[in-house]
């Protein structure tokens, strides 16, 4: 087990995650068609090089999913009770197929539960794809809060 308990967590602390995954044309296929998801944006590229981008975007929700899964190892795996919130979600620059992502999580706030027992710990994730135009080689692509219910060590079963 890889994720930290509450206690662990410190606030002010950034955890930069080492995984990182490049999107594939099949993940974004498959997860629009998972999610019914439609949006020719996200699958027509005839349609997309009619648009600003010119070419198909990766769907958001599936670049916050990405960006969510590539922090669990180093946040909350197996040290979770619950998701509780995702909140503030922003995707300021798009994600195309073939774009590698990173992440990295920023602990906002920390408390205990009133019994004692959990704690909720707010992040703040951050996820980049890989840029070689940009300055420091990579651009912001989403980012939101994320409030967990986190096992303190000695309740943990």
């Amino acid at each position: 087990m890889a994720g930290k308990y509450y206690e662990e967590f410190e606030v002010g602390e950034t955890i930069v995650h080492e995984k990182r995954r490049t999107v594939s044309e099949r993940d974004n296929q498959v997860f629009c068609d998972m999610t019914m998801n439609q949006q020719p944006l996200h699958l027509d590229a005839e349609f997309a090089a009619e648009t600003q981008f010119g070419e198909r975007l990766v769907n958001g929700i599936y670049t916050m999913a990405l960006a969510t899964g590539l922090s669990i190892p180093d946040t909350t795996d197996g040290t979770i009770v619950a998701n509780l919130s995702y909140d503030d979600v922003e995707h300021p620059n798009p994600v195309f197929h073939g774009d590698t992502v990173r992440a990295e999580s920023t602990v906002l706030d920390k408390r205990e539960t009133s019994d004692g027992e959990r704690g909720v710990v707010t992040m703040r994730v951050d996820a980049y794809k890989l840029d070689p135009d940009a300055d420091d080689g990579e651009t912001l692509v989403c980012t939101f809060e994320r409030t967990v219910l986190s096992l303190k060590r000695e309740h943990a079963e």
